[in-house]
């Protein structure tokens, strides 16, 4: 079986991008106006970009999986086909990071004890156990997607499908409760593998409901409706906690944040084709930031610093908008020169045919 192609995933994609680039554009921003300090209160919900990247990345590489679960090839496939796209690109801003930028900004090169862990995608371990370490901040998401493709496709291929709901539920209970222990030992629940697993595991329950048929556009309306009272939950306990510093929150705000995107998720993926949101999710801008959201993530800390240094505007609006412009322009350049070169060999590493289970369905 063929898995259905959604463009209205490509506008979630940008969605999510924009959202990150956005909180890291203002979440610091000060000219002492009330507007600016509006601006980066309301910042602060651009950083749940990540958990709504990780939520669509749970749902399209379940799909994925469980609609090619009886090739021959299936690991092969998959994690040749990740290398290629996820690896050039990282590596590439590593080398960037740590040999490039100290000539443009003029400071310090990092030695290899605090890099090291960038390099082998463990940076997740000493941002949470507090070890010493320097590389790009924003590789730790990178680092639980990658975590996530390693064990996922082992659980997918030795577990019945009847039993991958029973798995998901699981993996959400493991790492409410590892949340739990790390708040109360003083660890970081932000950037840890497995105190974050549980918003992968949301977008795998959205494949769940795909594959039972839970998808139909008879359901837009109610999931709509969940995805609205979820927001409101959402804002309530944002207003009512805003500076409490409460450490249960450090425990609950994930699954609030994963049950607003599923939801999300549900409802785009139930509209029907023409509708205002999906006409709105299809159009060319977004799909076209979408198509480059890998490289928008990337490159955009590294274009806002390089922006602040070198740009002497100091305007909060002016400099947002400038490095958003040029992060779009490397990241396009970045796309169509260097990843493609070897997105190109993707097409070497198709999945062998074979009968596909029987419980796996398209969207649509």
């Amino acid at each position: 079986m063929n898995v259905s192609y959604l463009k209205e995933l490509d506008g979630i994609r940008a969605i999510a991008a924009l959202m990150v680039l956005f909180f890291h554009f203002f979440i610091t921003a000060t000219d002492g106006s009330a507007v600016v300090h509006f601006i980066s209160k309301v910042a602060v919900f651009g950083q749940t970009g990540v958990s709504l990247f990780f939520v669509l990345s749970g749902f399209l590489i379940t799909r994925i999986l469980l609609s090619t679960r009886a090739s021959a090839n299936f690991f092969s496939a998959f994690y040749l086909r990740r290398l290629v796209r996820i690896f050039p690109l990282y590596y590439f801003y590593l080398v960037l990071f740590y040999f490039v930028v100290p000539f443009l900004t003029q400071t310090d090169f990092i030695n290899w004890g605090e890099q090291f862990w960038y390099w082998f995608y463990l940076q997740g371990f000493p941002m949470t156990f507090h070890w010493a370490h320097a590389g790009p901040d924003h590789f730790w998401s990178l680092g639980v997607e990658e975590h996530f493709y390693l064990f996922w496709p082992l659980l997918i291929y030795f577990i019945q499908p009847r039993y991958l709901l029973s798995v998901i539920m699981l993996l959400i209970a493991l790492a409410f409760c590892l949340r739990i222990i790390f708040v109360q030992q003083s660890f970081e629940t932000f950037y840890f593998t497995f105190t974050r697993m549980d918003e992968l595991a949301m977008g795998a329950l959205v494949a769940v409901l795909e594959i039972r048929n839970k998808l139909k556009a008879a359901y837009f309306k109610r999931y709509v409706l969940l995805f609205v009272l979820s927001a409101l939950l959402l804002l309530v306990l944002w207003v009512l906690t805003n500076k409490s510093g409460n450490a249960w929150l450090q425990v609950a705000k994930y699954n609030f944040i994963s049950l607003l995107y599923f939801f999300l998720l549900c409802v785009v993926l139930t509209t029907a084709t023409g509708s205002y949101l999906s006409i709105f999710l299809r159009t060319s801008l977004l799909t076209y930031l979408g198509r480059i959201s890998y490289g928008l993530y990337v490159y955009h800390p590294m274009v806002f610093l390089l922006f602040k240094h070198y740009v002497p505007v100091q305007n909060v609006f002016f400099v947002a908008s400038g490095s958003f412009v040029v992060t779009v322009i490397i990241a396009s350049m970045s796309f169509y020169w260097f990843e493609n070169r070897f997105l190109y060999f993707k097409q070497f590493f198709t999945y062998s045919s074979g009968k596909q289970p029987s419980t796996v369905k398209a969207a649509g």
